[in-house]
């Protein structure tokens, strides 16, 4: 926990910023983020975001609102449900297309985090973990779209045990992940496996272990680990800047190292 109060602490300074601003969903993710942020700098200079869908009610926004207060950050709430129909209207999305949709909201959210930044002189944090990272979950310049993830190199399981650490709620720990960004969607409905086994196949694959290794470590079916390697392998450009060819004598995101 120490390395990530200091990576805060460090890029805040460093960056010249006022402060820092996150989005909070009432998920474990955020709410540790959230935690960090105050430990790191102090709750007068984080303002928390909630950014949903219509009135501001129910178990998710009740959790992000009572942890918000007890850390003792502001809470701003926004309803996003004008700006995504607006933009509903104008592409002519149509209802079928929900991954399109859902990454239009994503990105919604994303550019309410950097209106407040740019005009508080704030820095976003994402609250992205290494999970999501590794099998690409995330919506690029959507909720992928931060300054900096404090918790990047954290898997899910880790993000929990923190979390406890942390005091965060049990009831917003042990909650089911979901993007939130249509009815009924879950992070391990759409990625096929428990965050849990996840963890396990992720950790094989960071520590250059075959798939048959793996397998046998965890005592997941073969076809199970080849899943993740797959998506590990399918979120390659989500994870990097965007790609410029080499021409000059040192190139951003190659060889001009900052």
């Amino acid at each position: 926990m120490g390395i990530i109060l200091s990576f805060l602490r460090h890029h805040l300074a460093d960056s010249g910023a006022q402060g820092l601003v996150l989005g909070m969903s009432g998920g474990v993710d955020s709410s540790l983020v959230a935690a960090l942020c105050v430990r790191a700098v102090g709750p007068d200079k984080v303002v928390g975001v909630w950014a949903g869908e219509g009135a501001a009610e129910g178990a998710d926004f009740s959790d992000a609102k009572e942890w918000a207060e007890s850390l003792g950050i502001d809470l701003r709430v926004w309803d996003i449900a004008p700006l995504v129909a607006e933009f509903q209207r104008s592409l002519q999305v149509k209802g079928q297309e929900r991954v399109a949709l859902g990454n239009i909201k994503a990105r919604v959210r994303m550019v309410l985090l950097y209106y407040i930044a740019n005009t508080e002189g704030r820095l976003v944090v994402g609250t992205g973990n290494k999970s999501e990272l590794a099998t690409a979950y995330f919506t690029l310049f959507g909720d992928g779209g931060a300054d900096f993830l404090p918790i990047g190199d954290l898997y899910k399981t880790e993000v929990r045990e923190m979390a406890a650490f942390l005091g965060v709620p049990k009831r917003i720990i042990e909650k089911v992940p979901t993007a939130g960004l249509w009815a009924g969607q879950t992070d391990e409905g759409e990625l096929g496996i428990p965050y849990g086994d996840l963890d396990r196949v992720l950790l094989g694959i960071e520590l250059h272990f075959s798939p048959e290794e793996i397998a046998d470590q965890t005592g997941l079916p073969l076809t199970k680990v080849r899943h993740v390697e797959d998506l590990v392998a399918r979120g390659v450009h989500k994870r990097k800047t965007p790609l410029i060819p080499k021409i000059g004598i040192r190139t951003f995101g190659l060889d001009w190292r900052e």
